[in-house]
């Protein structure tokens, strides 16, 4: 545990303490949600498990929607908290930050919660958290600590964390699964966010030279995004929203489908069907039973799969398969953005980690039209949905990768779920460029009440000015009218060493 999220508070200090004298670098967010989400980051862009530590009651309560988003992203992230005493009467009796159930309202919205009941229990706890990050779907976890614990002392065995191999792919599932790509007239290949995990890139680069091998095309969901390149003649993008896409995909009489969910999240839509065979390769044997029930079923590593795979698909590489024409819906979803995505495309470097808000420019504009090749990274969050994740998941993000630039894009409406983070961005003192489509309100909604014959209500958000904002947090702050001006001022951004807020004017 190198970095860890949060906010001192009456119930935690004794922790921050420890943590310090211990030369933990300890980041203090200006929010416990932008401090789940900033350890989001951080794990995502390293695959290490992020650390986030609050106080009782409110604390741990402004982090459960960051935890929540990390649940359904499959995100390793450990989340410590105090907790009300060991002998706290469960009726209550009107404790600072007392809840009803603290552990029991976490233990909803993460893979598990362990509220510990003694000193000697706490050392196992933590083992278990990190070893439980390793075994397969990582999916956060929250180790509550009963507030009289923390001043007790106590002799303890200091546990390492159970180790586990990569799991390894049944060779009669692959022989299955080889058998009917190698059959397949017109396969198609889904890569999810699973194909992230390390080895990570690794298992992209498998995936696209088994394509060639197959003659198959990939689409990729949005926590895919980047894995393989997206210039790349057999790669068709981020596209599984588009309906186009998703009649190409029905139409596959095999699909290879790796670390993905294929839910509605995903695909936009309820009652997708598939009109071929589906393989699954996931980690998760829950996902083999799933809204797509798999043909073959393989529950491995990506990266093991696949190489298991390709060993038994050998050259000459197959005929390049057909592809959808996207190019009317892409260029109907993305016309609005047209100029502001080939400026952010020009003025990216090689190796960004790009991170998204549910902001439209992102979801209609950036995960279609802005093409990433590895090692990029796009950071998304995708499932659950929050608004507010950019910004805060892009300190995380910097934080773990210094040497590497990272972006944020965001909407005028998401990034004032998470403003105050600007405060902390600069105190880290990270060189972050901000881009913010500014359509005065929640756009998207507003698009959505009026495609509803609806007059537009509680959607718009007169000011306030980002400008005049983002300068009293000591942030560097410009508007880009033109798609030049903005290319300018993220080539500048990305030079200096503070934030800069760039705010386009949405046509």
């Amino acid at each position: 545990m190198e970095l860890v999220f949060g906010i001192p508070g009456t119930h935690n200090v004794s922790i921050y303490a420890e943590l310090a004298a211990r030369g933990v670098r300890l980041v203090t967010p200006r929010h416990e949600q932008g401090a789940g989400y900033a350890a989001d980051g951080y794990a995502r862009a390293t695959g290490r498990p992020g650390v986030v530590l609050t106080t009782t009651g409110p604390g741990v309560i402004n982090a459960a929607t960051a935890l929540a988003q990390a649940y359904s992203d499959s995100i390793p992230m450990l989340l410590i908290s105090p907790g009300v005493p060991t002998d706290h009467p469960r009726l209550g009796r009107g404790y600072l930050h007392e809840s009803k159930d603290q552990s029991g309202a976490l233990r909803a919205l993460c893979a598990w919660s362990h509220r510990v009941s003694s000193v000697r229990e706490i050392p196992a706890a933590v083992a278990r958290a990190f070893g439980f990050f390793a075994e397969g779907r990582p999916r956060p976890v929250h180790i509550e600590i009963p507030h009289d614990l923390l001043a007790a002392e106590g002799s303890v065995t200091f546990a390492e964390p159970y180790r586990i191999v990569a799991r390894e792919p049944d060779p009669a599932a692959l022989d299955a699964a080889a058998l009917l790509l190698r059959g397949a007239a017109r396969p198609g290949i889904v890569l999810g966010g699973g194909v992230q995990c390390p080895p990570g890139q690794e298992a992209g680069a498998l995936a696209l030279r088994l394509a060639e091998r197959v003659g198959a095309r990939i689409v990729t969901t949005v926590n895919g995004k980047g894995v393989v390149p997206e210039s790349h003649p057999l790669a068709l993008g981020t596209v599984l929203h588009l309906a186009g896409a998703r009649s190409w995909l029905a139409g596959c009489d095999v699909v290879l489908a790796v670390g993905t969910e294929l839910g509605p999240a995903d695909l936009w839509v309820e009652d997708f069907a598939l009109g071929g065979r589906l393989i699954r390769v996931d980690v998760d044997p829950g996902q083999m039973h799933g809204d797509h029930v798999a043909d073959v079923p393989v529950v491995a590593d990506a990266g093991r799969a696949l190489a298991g795979l390709l060993d038994r698909i050998r050259p000459p590489d197959a005929a390049r398969a057909p592809g959808p024409d996207l190019a009317r819906e892409l260029a109907e979803l993305s016309r609005r953005w047209e100029g502001t995505l080939d400026a952010l495309g020009r003025a990216m470097p090689p190796d960004p980690i790009v991170v998204g808000d549910n902001s439209m420019m992102v979801y209609h504009g950036a995960l279609l039209s802005l093409a990433l090749d590895p090692p990029a990274r796009f950071l998304f969050p995708a499932g659950y949905g929050t608004l507010g994740y950019a910004l805060p998941a892009a300190i995380g993000a910097k934080l773990a990768c210094p040497g590497r630039p990272v972006v944020v894009l965001t909407g005028d409406g998401a990034l004032q779920f998470c403003l105050q983070e600007l405060a902390t961005a600069v105190a880290e003192q990270l060189s972050l460029p901000i881009v913010v489509s500014d359509n005065g309100g929640y756009g998207e909604i507003r698009d959505e009440m009026l495609r509803q014959d609806m007059t537009p209500v509680a959607v718009d958000l007169p000011g306030p000015d980002l400008l005049q904002l983002a300068a009293a947090y000591g942030v560097a702050a410009c508007r880009a009218d033109t798609p030049e001006e903005l290319f300018k001022a993220l080539v500048e951004a990305l030079e200096h060493p503070l934030p800069t807020l760039i705010v386009v004017r949405e046509s």
